[in-house]
């Protein structure tokens, strides 16, 4: 009956009863320990784990808020429990019945013994070790009931904290469904106190026996590595592997928060190295082709950042990356994961030729094109073609409608994607004939606008690209007759260090220099202040056009009179 009775009756008592309990239960634990008869070996190590308990309740008990704090006191009754069961099971090993008790069974009950003590041990030092006992602790809900945690209050957090390393597996569950609350309602609280030791233990919860378990550990660390603050921490605790595990075995909720948690983490290069050596490619690139809307972007995503990274890109490319990032843009869910595939091909064919090869080889310029068609054309689709255009014949890029995307994107395009598309026509515009035909599609007007660009490298690249395409004679004239062009470039004279455009401005200058029209509105926007300080800086053309203009406005000056 007293063992009926005792669930209700324990909750009552303090934490003051139960560390006089198991301070007398100490001795006697030992005593009968040490009388034992049976199992030796098994003995001799619990026996040294009793003999710590004594200086484990005087740490807990020499703290001035001992008595006040909710998980002292239910590690003092455990470890009471734990006592009483170590005399027990001394008592049985000495009888003559323990030979009909079951050698198997005996040895199985002393070695669950030694991990509660080893348990016991461990939550007292950790409970003194995370700094809950500097705080009184308010009632909570006793278990099987989970804490009802109170937002903002440090001492309710880091309890919850303390809980996630202390006790029992359900104990731990239910700390981690409550640390779940109070994060999505108060973060800052949580980060506030966040340690090591709790990133630790949240992470071992990843590999929990129950999917709940893992699901919910996932979406904190998720929402954790979401916040910015404990990267480096989640890194260094070694979160990779389980997260990869669960993106490759987990439940629909463990594999869609463990991929956006590895999407965020990867964005550190030497961490996209990390999930790449832990074997993360193969599991993402599933989950690209079969995964759901919100995992496959976040895949797509996380091997976006992992190709950021030069030396990683060719195991990527073993895994089959370009194939799949090729489908993403054909065939991709949600826009976000076409956004993704398309960088991801960016920075895949940004430096290796090889790698260029087997994106046009698997049809990748065409998806990339057809990507284009879009509203509003975006900077990495358009750098993954400027990337590709000298690996394809220039009948194979017409005949695919490159110049007709191009103008498209010059026209209604973001400013990266516009710059984008100049720097692909400066690599296709080799020939007169593809000159001519740039100009024929109507590029040379939005080039002409790009010049007012805010970027330095988009009013750079179209200074370029129209240098480029002046040497076509038609194209010349239309740039001439533009009212615009002359203006814009003697904008570009500007001597600053950061106007990086000057050299293709005077270019195009000198071009346009030829004309009398053309000298005189470079004169009469202040060409000629621009060009004689660019002359002492010896850059390039400067001097050349600056006496060509000299002349010019002298010239004028003698018919005048």
């Amino acid at each position: 009956m007293a063992d009926i009775l005792e669930p209700n009756t324990e909750p009552e008592l303090s934490a003051d009863h139960w560390l006089a309990r198991a301070r007398q239960l100490v001795p006697t634990a030992i005593e009968r320990a040490n009388a034992t008869t049976g199992f030796p070996g098994r003995w001799k190590s619990i026996l040294s784990k009793l003999e710590r308990v004594p200086s484990c309740l005087s740490d807990l008990a020499s703290h001035p808020c001992f008595s006040k704090n909710t998980l002292c006191k239910e590690i003092l009754q455990s470890v009471a429990s734990t006592l009483s069961e170590a005399i027990d099971l001394a008592e049985r090993c000495t009888s003559r019945d323990s030979v009909q008790l079951g050698k198997l069974q005996m040895q199985s009950d002393l070695d669950s013994l030694a991990g509660k003590l080893d348990l016991n041990l461990r939550d007292c030092a950790l409970l003194v070790k995370t700094g809950v006992l500097s705080d009184a602790s308010v009632p909570v809900v006793p278990a099987p009931e989970p804490p009802t945690p109170i937002p903002n209050q440090k001492l309710n957090v880091r309890e919850l904290l303390a809980r996630l390393q202390i006790g029992h597996a359900e104990a731990k569950h239910r700390a981690v469904d409550s640390l779940l609350d109070v994060i999505r309602e108060d973060e800052k609280s949580v980060l506030s106190v966040l340690g090591r030791s709790n990133i630790s233990a949240l992470i071992q919860l990843l590999t929990a026996t129950a999917p709940k378990v893992r699901e919910k550990a996932a979406t904190v660390i998720c929402l954790l590595a979401e916040s910015g603050s404990c990267e480096t921490l989640l890194v260094s605790e070694g979160v990779l592997p389980p997260l990869i595990r669960l993106a490759e075995s987990g439940s629909l909720v463990g594999r869609e928060k463990a991929v956006i948690t590895l999407q965020r983490l990867s964005m550190s290069a030497d961490t996209a190295r990390a999930i790449v050596g832990h074997g993360g490619v193969r599991p993402l690139i599933e989950i690209c082709q079969i995964g759901d809307s919100i995992s496959q972007s976040a895949a797509a995503g996380t091997l976006k950042n992992l190709s950021a990274v030069p030396e990683v890109r060719q195991t990527l490319a073993e895994e089959g990356i370009v194939r799949v990032m090729i489908n993403l843009l054909d065939c991709g869910i949600v826009l976000g994961s076409k956004e993704y595939a398309a960088e991801c091909l960016q920075n895949l064919t940004a430096t290796n030729d090889n790698l260029r090869r087997s994106v046009v080889s698997e049809g990748g310029l065409r998806s990339l094109l057809t990507y284009l068609d879009g509203p509003l054309p975006q900077e990495s689709a358009v750098g993954a073609l400027r990337n590709l255009v000298n690996s394809v014949s220039v009948d194979s890029l017409l005949s695919l409608g490159l110049l007709p995307r191009l103008m498209h994107v010059l026209k209604d395009g973001s400013l990266g994607a516009q710059q984008a598309a100049a720097s692909a026509i400066c690599r296709v515009s080799s020939s007169a004939e593809m000159k001519k035909l740039v100009g024929e599609f109507g590029c040379i007007p939005l080039l002409i606008r790009l010049l007012e660009a805010k970027s330095t490298g988009a009013r750079e690249v179209a200074a370029q690209a129209i240098a480029t395409l002046m040497s076509c004679p038609q194209n010349a004239r239309e740039i001439k007759k533009d009212e615009k062009s002359v203006p814009n470039l003697v904008q570009l004279l500007d001597p600053s260090p950061l106007n990086t455009a000057k050299k293709y401005a005077i270019a195009c200058l000198l071009m346009l220099s030829s004309s009398k029209k053309s000298k005189k509105l470079m004169i009469s926007h202040g060409a000629i202040g621009y060009l004689k300080k660019l002359s002492e800086m010896e850059v390039a053309g400067s001097k050349k056009l600056l006496e060509r203009l000299e002349r010019g406005k002298l010239r004028s000056l003698f018919s005048k009179k």
